[in-house]
């Protein structure tokens, strides 16, 4: 007799105040250009995988196109919906040649077979030993950053180290009330947790607002690492957040410095093609059936991320 599926859940991510509490990336290993932390950065040793619907896992898939990595790192991509069961390679551009995996639990699986949390991407997968090196997108976003200078430079430097502080500090502030504010609030169960991430969201986001008027990015005149952390929740800001996260004071298109920014960063070399709306959509509204049961993908909002966003005006002479 076959087993019904069971559909996305929570599970011990839903706090008994009523709160979302993300759990912490099981696997933090880092990959050195000496090859002293056991994981050498060499050219088709390592493999991302990703999900264009996730924001997390899009932060990495964007610094590996801006350091120039995507001959040195190859890439798979999951399906956009997700059950129970986590995320899964399925046909075509969601198939996974590397490994074959049916679902990406079966790389967690393979690194450590006593694993039990809430399958999550971006995952760094080391061909080499067959497993999986690190599963923290801030830990990987460092990694491409440095760790490969020696194999492929772009000249991009996104962590200088006249910034580290100031970038350190935005870094902390955006996670916690931006990057998983958002899910703090679509996925709170009282509404006193959800009132809290909803304030401190909009709070953030005024911050921001204010500061962006008078600088191009968040630091200065190019974007840094801040900056590409900050993006992809930005980006699926108005298509989900507002409306299926409840985070609805504002659409992020009437926050003008904010809407242009954004339009600013999808506009350079590069970035549009990390962007899929169609698949953003399908996998929210199409996998939180606590949150949304029909399971209905909505047709809106029309955006245009491609408008003059006209900041070039802010880049100091």
């Amino acid at each position: 007799m076959s087993t019904a599926v069971k559909p996305f859940g929570l599970g011990r991510e839903a706090g008994d105040d009523g709160s979302f509490k993300r759990q912490q990336s099981a696997f933090r290993q880092w990959v050195t250009a000496d090859g002293s932390s056991g994981f050498a950065a060499e050219a088709g040793r390592y493999h991302l995988y990703i999900s264009l619907a996730c924001p997390w896992a899009t932060r990495t898939l964007i610094v590996r196109r801006l350091k120039g990595l995507e001959d040195v790192i190859s890439l798979s991509l999951v399906d956009p919906i997700r059950d129970e069961r986590g995320w899964a390679f399925t046909v075509g551009e969601f198939a996974d040649p590397l490994n074959g995996f049916e679902f990406l639990s079966e790389a967690y699986h393979a690194t450590d077979p006593a694993f039990e949390g809430r399958v999550s991407v971006p995952v760094l997968w080391d061909r080499q030993t067959g497993r999986v090196v690190n599963n923290e997108s801030g830990d990987i976003v460092r990694m491409l950053n440095s760790a490969w200078a020696g194999v492929a430079d772009s000249g991009v430097d996104l962590y200088p180290q006249p910034l580290r502080a100031e970038i350190d500090a935005l870094n902390e502030r955006i996670y916690e009330t931006v990057n998983n504010g958002v899910y703090m609030a679509g996925f709170a169960s009282t509404q006193e947790s959800y009132r809290r991430a909803y304030l401190a969201l909009f709070d953030t986001l005024d911050a921001l607002e204010e500061r962006l008027g008078g600088s191009r990015y968040l630091l200065g005149d190019e974007p840094t690492e801040a900056d590409w952390r900050l993006f992809p929740t930005l980006v699926r800001f108005d298509p989900v957040y507002h409306g299926h996260f409840k985070c609805n004071r504002q659409k992020l298109s009437e926050l003008p410095n904010l809407w242009s920014y954004t339009r600013d960063l999808y506009q350079l070399p590069g970035i549009a093609s990390t962007v899929d709306l169609d698949q953003i959509k399908r996998h929210y509204y199409g996998t939180h059936p606590m949150i949304n049961p029909s399971g209905i993908v909505p047709e809106g909002p029309r955006i245009d991320l491609s408008e003059p966003h006209g900041r070039a005006r802010l880049t100091r002479a």
